[in-house]
């Protein structure tokens, strides 16, 4: 206690002698000092500290929340659209992107309504005040169009109430490429000429930034705040490509009826095979959904109640101020204006959050236009309350109510950790995810599971260029598991393959390869990887982690019904939503042929209560045999989510990679979430007592992933399509056999079943489909052999084909090869094997190409480029 006295008084005298300074000399004190965590203070003068927070956080543990959890984006998005339908004062939206024409209800023929651009208009027209902030990408790299989301939604606005700003800006000025970044580039081998001949992959590495100068890095976040009360946080952006329902099927050709379609125009999306064009024109689509499938899309998101809004609130103010003052308060345009805004930073780990003393509204929090006067004025008020005896100052004197009661408050406690800098938001760094990470880990006391889309992380210094520690947490935690015999389990889960378009053997595949080799070396190649540092110790680390991925099927109704709608109507099925006159005339002569479209998908088959595909018909006589109608492709895993002991989850934007870990590389947002209601439960066959919120998304993303939950049906809502509130609690099955099957996720019971799900389906999807990385592949011959002689690039498919090697044309489908020459029989020996696969789990090949150098130094790929891809 003398100790925490001491600090008290230390912090005290501190910014007493700052507000003598401050009124005597009439100096504020520059940024710079104010952020400069060289005093022991438990809170910095401009209230902005951090060091008292845990995980050195900007924001404090706050008490009092309700959270609630989507897995997938039906019924996350669904969630949304609510919110705004109801919004009255405000709506703040953050996204990497933001596609207005996404329709958040499903399917768009019964829900038109619900496109995110009409939402935000009839919002605006209600007198809400829509401010969007979206990620300004480098245009020669991504194809987001960032210029068509602003200029849509504000120049289809009368209102005047929706505000889109586009950061950052990203092209150096002649000072940036005479700076040191260009010496750099110099001794690294790539002059300037070489660099901007570089291609689109290699332009995507050279993210980072110099002083004031950001090259490419980029906003991640996502985001969504409605009235200041509820925010919706995670990994999902309001985008093409992201909504999906639980049993992700990834067919979408409904031949009897349009108005079916789940996925129109370009929301129709597999990264893996080309990359997203031309976006404005939303209803174009190049992906020919008659034979490619899409790429299935699995996230997690969640919404939020009480006062950790206000940190979200504050977090976002501070962004748009940073923004308007740097870019847009020059131009002097009436649409755009600083948000006023109040922060309160009671709440201090070990406390209970206290409403504080009513706060100011700042413009900017003391950071850019009039900052030195407001300053003046804060440290006069901050001096006559020190000379009144207060124990501590306050910035935020004077202000409204923000609404919260005062003293402990119950509920789920809460906290705000970010990923942000200089570039990105104005302030020092901030790397508090990557800290929380570390911190969890450790913590830990039996089990940690880790849904990521990507998962490159180091043990050591030597591990260049990779700098972010979290590999090093979980080398440690092992350890001391493995020497203390405890019981103890750690499951990662991530994508098999980067979602970047190319055969991995091409070379516009090189961020993918770039990626998984850095991947790799995180997991058990390249002398300083988590398994290597773990086996140096003299243990078996497939005893204590384990990796894997997801994969999904399906079928692309390309039946007899589609053969004679399109030639009845002299209209192909494909994507004819363009042209009004088109869609009707197909339209009239789909209603005249028979069939109900229940079978357009068979993505249930592998769905708990599924029908056995065995049993699914179909309806032969067209132009397509039904083995070639089925495809496969990799389950893309997006999540950013962190589960310890059943009883912790952080989630939020942040990869599990440099970029999104370091505070100043790309901005993210992210939550930890402790709920203090406990359930009992089950860790190793010992009774355990979890809370309520990690256990039950612990336990429903694994049932998912095990084929163990029903599918979903998109247009019949559930509570958990609602925002959270009370009246619309979160829904889960307690004590049914599928819960219980999952429960223990150390039980042997479980782990059993968990690995045998894995093996079955690997096994299964390699005799069907040939995917890769693949374990059988060790090297680029026998990856020729396996995959590359079966398949071609997507527009192989136009020229002519090869009787002989019927699947060189079939990006994604059957290895024909592999099946009986007869049609018929080939279909039903594919569904006999499709028939054992459950769920989309699949084993993580981590011998795939061991023996290559998967991402070879060059040109594209050298000691200054290779940044980009941690």
């Amino acid at each position: 206690m003398a100790f925490l006295f001491d600090k008290a008084k230390a912090a005290l005298n501190d910014v007493t002698n700052q507000v003598h300074t401050a009124v005597k000399t009439g100096k504020v004190p520059s940024k710079a000092d104010l952020h400069a965590h060289q005093h022991p203070t438990p809170e910095c003068s401009d209230r902005d500290s951090h060091h008292m927070h845990r995980f050195q956080s900007f924001a404090p543990q706050r008490e009092g929340n309700d959270a609630k959890w989507y897995v997938d984006a039906c019924g996350y998005m669904w969630a949304v659209s609510v919110a705004l339908q109801n919004a009255r004062q405000s709506i703040w939206i953050l996204d990497w992107w933001l596609s207005p024409e996404l329709y958040l209800r499903r399917p768009p023929a019964q829900f038109e309504e619900f496109r995110l651009d009409r939402l935000l208009f009839a919002a605006a027209e209600r007198g809400v005040q829509v401010n969007v902030i979206v990620y300004k990408e480098v245009t020669q790299a991504l194809t987001l169009s960032s210029s068509h989301t602003k200029h849509w939604l504000e120049d289809n606005d009368k209102t005047g109430n929706i505000k889109v700003f586009r950061h950052p800006d990203h092209l150096p000025d002649k000072q940036t490429m005479a700076s040191n970044i260009l010496e750099r580039i110099k001794s690294s081998g790539l002059s300037p000429a070489k660099l901007a001949a570089l291609p689109g992959d290699a332009l995507k590495g050279i993210y980072g930034m110099n002083d004031d100068s950001v090259l490419y890095w980029a906003h991640h976040e996502k985001l969504c705040l409605v009235d200041g009360k509820l925010a919706f946080m995670g990994g999902l952006d309001l985008c093409y490509g992201r909504w999906d329902t639980n049993q992700h099927s990834i067919a979408d050709a409904h031949p009897g009826d349009l108005n079916k379609i789940n996925f129109p125009g370009q929301d129709y999306n597999n990264a893996r095979i080309m990359d997203f064009s031309d976006v404005q024109n939303w209803q174009n689509n190049k992906l020919d959904r008659k034979w490619n499938s899409r790429m299935g899309w699995t996230d997690m998101s969640i919404s939020l109640r009480g006062p950790v809004v206000e940190d979200l609130r504050d977090h976002f103010a501070q962004r748009w101020n940073f923004i308007y003052y740097e870019k847009y308060g020059v131009r002097n345009q009436e649409r755009y204006k600083p948000i006023p805004f109040r922060v309160s930073r009671a709440g201090i780990i070990g406390h209970p959050y206290q409403q504080a003393e009513p706060g100011a509204e700042v413009e900017g929090h003391g950071q850019y236009e009039g900052f030195r006067e407001r300053m003046r004025v804060h440290y006069e008020r901050g001096y006559a309350k020190l000379q009144e005896g207060k124990e501590r100052f306050r910035e935020d004197a004077l202000g409204e109510d923000d609404g919260y009661p005062n003293g402990p408050l119950g509920g789920i406690q809460c906290q705000i950790m970010r990923s942000c800098a200089k570039w990105s938001h104005g302030v020092p760094l901030e790397h508090s995810i990557a800290t929380a990470y570390i911190e969890t880990i450790r913590d830990s006391k039996h089990f940690v599971y880790i849904e990521n889309q990507f998962f490159i992380t180091g043990t050591d210094d030597r591990q260049k260029p990779i700098s972010n520690k979290i590999g090093a947490a979980i080398v440690e935690r092992i350890i001391r598991a493995a020497q203390n015999n405890e019981q103890y389990h750690m499951v990662v889960a991530m994508p098999a393959v980067p979602a970047f378009a190319g055969d991995l053997r091409s070379d516009d595949a090189l961020a993918t390869r770039a990626i998984m080799e850095f991947q790799y070396n995180s997991i058990n190649r390249g002398g300083y990887s988590i398994y290597e540092q773990i086996a140096k110790a003299g243990i078996d680390p497939m005893q204590w982690i384990r990796f894997y991925n997801l994969r999904s099927y399906d079928r692309i109704n390309t039946s007899a019904a589609m053969a004679q709608a399109e030639q009845q109507s002299g209209q192909g099925a494909q994507n004819p939503a363009g042209d009004a006159q088109a869609f009707d005339r197909y339209q009239a002569a789909a209603a005249q042929v028979p069939g109900s479209g229940r079978w357009d998908s068979v993505a249930e088959c592998y769905m708990l209560n599924g029908p056995d595909i065995r049993t699914v018909p179909w309806d032969h006589g067209g132009d397509v045999h039904e083995v070639d109608a089925f495809v496969s492709e990799e389950l893309y895993i997006h999540s950013k989510l962190l589960i310890a002991d059943d009883r912790k989850v952080i989630c939020g934007s942040a990869n599990l990679n440099d970029r999104s870990q370091l505070g100043n590389h790309d901005s993210e947002i992210a939550i930890l979430i402790e709920d203090p209601v406990e359930i009992d439960s089950y860790m190793a066959g010992q009774p355990w007592r979890a809370t309520k919120f990690a256990a039950t998304l612990r336990r429903q993303i694994f049932r998912k992933h095990l084929g163990l939950i029903p599918p979903q049906d998109p247009s019949r809502p559930d509570n958990n399509y609602l925002p959270v509130d009370p009246s619309a609690p979160q829904i889960y099955d307690f004590g049914s056999r599928e819960d219980l099957a999952v429960a223990d996720p150390l039980a042997e019971s479980f782990t059993s079943l968990w690995k045998t799900t894995a093996r079955v389906n690997t096994a299964a999807f390699a005799k069907v489909f040939h995917p890769v990385p693949f374990d059988g592949v060790r090297n680029w011959k026998q990856y020729d052999e396996y995959y590359s002689r079966f398949f071609k690039l997507p527009a192989a498919k136009t020229a002519a084909k090869d009787t002989t090697r019927p699947s060189t044309w079939k990006w994604g489908h059957v290895v024909a090869e592999e099946f009986s020459e007869d049609p018929a029989r080939a279909a039903e020996e594919v569904k006999g094997v499709l028939s054992g696969i459950k769920g989309t789990l699949v084993e993580m090949p981590l011998l795939f190409l061991n023996e290559e150098d998967i991402a070879k130094e060059g040109l594209e790929f050298n000691q200054f480029t290779e940044v980009v891809y941690t």
